[in-house]
């Protein structure tokens, strides 16, 4: 028996009014999850638990089976895990996003524009994130480059309690009352404004306004943590298995969790990333020697974080066609089980994650599901009645086995 998670990434949302006040799921042309959800069992599945940061990190953590108030140690240690930066127990690491800040003089009186800088790319962030670490260098204190917008700091020998905000939490708003505080807070503020007379008239930045596109005018730290301590998926499930994603937190808790992580060409993150050469990878590793694997698409959580609905709609009906789809065909003849679902929502009306209960199919090729649906999407799953109140119980769902922490 082969096994597959298909994780769409934020793709659960609420009725939207461009849409005909359909959600994206109900309105993509989606034939591949509506047929799964026919013959599969369909419910809807609470990822985060409450009072937990409302992330990406929680959330896939708990899908991979981990019960985040055990192993969750925060986000960017995660992500630096997947970097291939050398952690210490005491070390404290952040997250660092490249972001576009509107233009005042004074720094608190500021908007965030767009918390990805319109997706910068790699090489330009790159030196961009050089610059900064020349610049802000300390004997504890580094800056590590990363993908696209996302970058990582690491404090060495420090301590944890800073509180940061997430800058897609406050997309178009004024970012007083968002700044760091606590631990930190005063040295992770200086820097930040420091980053915007460094950056202000980079060559990457002025050839970035030539093109009309945002320019990266400040660094944005959140996501406090520290060193993350899984245990291998293998011993915890039994399987070997392999993790695909175009994201650093995914890759990381895949390479934490022991699980062997595929870097596929063109996988970007976005709407325009290489679906098909996703499907690709997974079917390959299924064929050579693991028997789990857990494909991570970022796109609708993208979509729904920039407010581009019909992108949105987009990037599910390409997880249908050149994922789901192309799966199905190349595991024609095999027994398989298959988990389609998200992490959590990011509705477009908010731009920024809910806790709200996601809907999930799991669709095995041996059997008939017990809590079938007509169609994949957010009410018809809650018409089932079947409800999972822990993220963490669904691989024990997949794999047949009893509950474990």
């Amino acid at each position: 028996m082969k096994y597959i998670v298909i994780l769409g990434d934020g793709m659960a949302d609420r009725p939207v009014p461009e849409l005909g006040n359909r959600t994206p799921l109900e309105t993509a042309e989606k034939p591949h999850m509506d047929r799964l959800a026919q013959h599969g069992t369909v419910g809807l599945v609470k990822t985060i638990p409450d009072g937990m940061p409302l992330g990406s990190d929680t959330a896939n953590l708990s899908v991979m089976g981990y019960n985040p108030r055990i192993y969750y140690s925060g986000r960017s240690p995660l992500e630096a895990v997947s970097m291939g930066i050398p952690l210490e127990d005491d070390d404290v690491t952040f997250r660092c996003n490249l972001v576009t800040l509107s233009d005042e003089a004074d720094y608190t009186h500021t908007t965030m524009v767009d918390y990805s800088s319109d997706e910068i790319t790699t090489e330009e962030s790159t030196q961009l994130i050089h610059a900064l670490d020349d610049a802000f260098r300390q004997e504890n204190l580094r800056l590590y480059p990363g993908i696209s917008y996302r970058h990582c700091l690491v404090l060495k020998h420090a301590k944890i309690g800073t509180t940061c905000t997430p800058p897609h939490d406050i997309s178009l708003k004024p970012i007083s009352g968002h700044l760091p505080s606590g631990e930190y807070g005063q040295l992770l503020y200086d820097l930040q404004c420091r980053s915007r007379e460094i950056l202000r008239d980079h060559p990457v930045n002025r050839a970035r306004i030539a093109r009309g596109l945002h320019p990266a005018t400040s660094c944005w730290f959140w996501g406090e943590g520290t060193r993350p301590r899984l245990d291998l998926f293998e011993k915890k499930f039994g399987v070997k298995g392999g993790v695909i994603s175009a994201v650093d937190l995914i890759k990381g808790i895949g390479i934490c969790a022991g699980l062997k992580s595929v870097d596929v060409p063109g996988a970007t993150g976005n709407v325009n990333t290489n679906f098909a050469g996703k499907a690709d990878a997974a079917l390959e590793l299924l064929r050579n020697g693991c028997d789990f694997v857990y494909v991570h698409m970022e796109a609708p959580d993208e979509c729904g974080h920039r407010g581009e609905v019909q992108n949105k709609v987009t990037a599910i009906e390409r997880i249908d066609r050149d994922v789901i789809g192309r799966m199905l065909q190349g595991l024609e003849g095999e027994e398989f089980s298959m988990l389609i679902m998200p992490d959590h929502p990011t509705p477009l009306s908010v731009r920024t994650h809910t806790g709200d209960p996601v809907p999930f199919v799991l669709y095995r090729s041996t059997e008939e599901g017990k809590t079938p649906a007509p169609r994949y999407t957010e009410a018809e799953a809650e018409k089932t009645g079947l409800f999972v109140p822990e993220g963490c119980q669904m691989m024990n769902r997949l794999f047949q086995q009893e509950a474990q922490a």
